[in-house]
């Protein structure tokens, strides 16, 4: 399990700066500013989670069980979260109104957040005073 989250934060950190140099050198001229905050605000989280999980891969205080739970709220949690805000904010340049989809950012939010809340609580639950 410990590799898979690994090779999941590896390669949402590779893409993270793959998309934000994309989006910084070929989509600021094309979409407006508000779209390229938001879009960047996609690129933000996925390097958060990226780091997470190369973080998450690495510790051994936190079960195996939790963390394959957070493995996958992260990997839907981004793919839903960042991937949505690319989607909406490349918007005005492709034929599919990608407004349709909107409502799966906020589900992404959420899975993100419960992510971390499982992280809080197999830490509560571990450490030792």
């Amino acid at each position: 399990m410990n590799k898979k989250i690994l090779v999941l934060g590896s390669f949402f950190g590779l893409l993270a700066v793959i998309i934000g140099t994309f989006a910084a050198h070929g989509l600021k001229p094309k979409i407006t500013v508000e779209a390229m905050q938001s879009f960047e605000t996609g690129v933000r989280y996925q390097m958060y989670h990226a780091f997470l999980l190369l973080i998450i891969g690495n510790l051994e205080a936190i079960s195996i069980k939790s963390k394959k739970i957070i493995f996958y709220l992260v990997a839907v949690g981004v793919l839903f979260f960042s991937g949505s805000i690319y989607a909406l904010a490349t918007n005005t340049l492709t034929a599919f109104n990608f407004k349709v989809i909107g409502f799966i950012t906020p589900i992404g939010g959420l899975l993100l957040i419960v992510a971390w809340l499982i992280l809080l609580i197999n830490f509560v639950k571990s450490v030792k005073n």
